[in-house]
């Protein structure tokens, strides 16, 4: 006899979702601290010193931000394609060839004024991931075929692709033989605006923009009805291949303009592992953020606390930064078994009956 009973929930109510979340983050904090004691290490010491190094100063404050930059656009491409589940896992592949591309502006066009130069890099990077995207896009539009293992190969072609070009087309003659490629022109450079480069700005104003379209534009509903039922997307006429390479072609975009962002402000120059796993990081943040584009600047600025305070933690405290890799692991296990919580009621009401009709069958 099965005692547990689980029951689709019609309507759980917003404050009581936010509860479970909420009891889902505690517990995953307390159970990343029950692991560290096993290693010998002091959890609310570990808690505090990641507080203390992405919040404790000025100069840490900044950089949070500064990795908070890539993971919030990022996210917001992979949001995209995942609200029309599509498992878009070639952010890294898109965020590097939006990289190439914007590279290659700034390599060849670096004495044009500094405002043109900035908006074609723009565009060349927005333009190289959409393509990026596109070439899965299509295929599964056309042929059916899984986006998971497809996206996800092709992350390792831009890499290689990068690659080649340091060690041949691109090798800087003046490095001394040393495989890198040459640094740009001050014209390249995004501009600091308050400390931080002016990406900032652009994600910012991101967010908004990607709250809008998905909300509030017809299109950005054609992507959610086919996310959601590809049946009624079909009765009603929508044009799902269209729908899905249209996505597609933003979702690669928004990655895209990370790689150029980061190729800019932070390499000043092209290098394969520009992409930094921020394409994989970005991932979970969508996920945790539950496909919500205001909610995705939140998630990602304590990502980023987490990514900045493990750096710190080696500095301070001699600690692996895998520590907080492993706070991160923690939360995502634990958040995402809570949606198992908000969707499904369940109950131990076979098990109390049982014990009741004994108790009466024994009287």
């Amino acid at each position: 006899m099965n005692f547990i009973k689980i029951t689709k929930r019609d309507d759980l109510p917003r404050n009581k979702a936010i509860l479970i979340r909420g009891v889902a983050i505690l517990l995953s904090l307390i159970c990343a601290g029950l692991v560290m004691l096993i290693f010998g290490l002091e959890p609310i010491k570990i808690y505090t010193e990641i507080i203390n190094g992405s919040l404790g100063s000025e100069m840490r404050i900044k950089q949070t931000i500064i990795k908070a930059i890539p993971l919030v656009i990022t996210s917001l491409g992979i949001l995209v394609a995942f609200k029309m589940k599509f498992w878009n896992i070639g952010a890294e592949g898109q965020i590097i060839m939006g990289a190439m591309a914007a590279a290659y502006v700034a390599l060849n066009y670096g004495e044009t004024p500094k405002p043109v130069l900035l908006l074609l890099m723009v565009i060349a990077s927005m333009l190289a991931g959409g393509i990026w995207a596109f070439i899965p896009a299509f295929f599964k539009a056309k042929m059916g075929t899984n986006e998971t293992i497809f996206t996800l190969m092709m992350n390792y072609i831009a890499i290689k692709f990068v690659t080649y070009l340091q060690y041949g087309p691109w090798k800087d003659p003046g490095a001394q033989g040393f495989p890198k490629i040459a640094q740009f022109g001050d014209n390249a450079v995004l501009p600091a605006v308050f400390g931080i480069h002016a990406g900032w700005i652009i994600a910012l104003i991101l967010v908004v923009l990607m709250y809008i379209f998905i909300n509030h534009t017809k299109k950005g509903y054609e992507i959610t009805v086919v996310g959601e039922s590809l049946e009624t997307a079909r009765y009603a006429g929508m044009n799902i291949k269209s729908i899905i390479i249209t996505a597609m072609l933003i979702s690669g975009g928004l990655c895209g303009l990370t790689g150029m962002i980061q190729a800019s402000a932070i390499e000043r120059t092209l290098t394969s592992g520009i992409s930094a796993g921020y394409g994989f990081t970005a991932i979970i943040t969508a996920w945790l953020a539950r496909l919500n584009a205001i909610a995705v600047l939140v998630v990602c600025i304590l990502f980023a606390m987490l990514i900045q305070g493990g750096a710190y933690l080696q500095i301070a405290m001699n600690v692996p930064e895998s520590v907080a890799s492993l706070v991160q692991g923690s939360v995502l296990f634990f958040v995402l078994g809570s949606d198992f919580f908000i969707q499904y009621k369940v109950s131990l009401q076979g098990l109390f009956r049982k014990k009741n009709a004994e108790e009466g069958g024994a009287a």
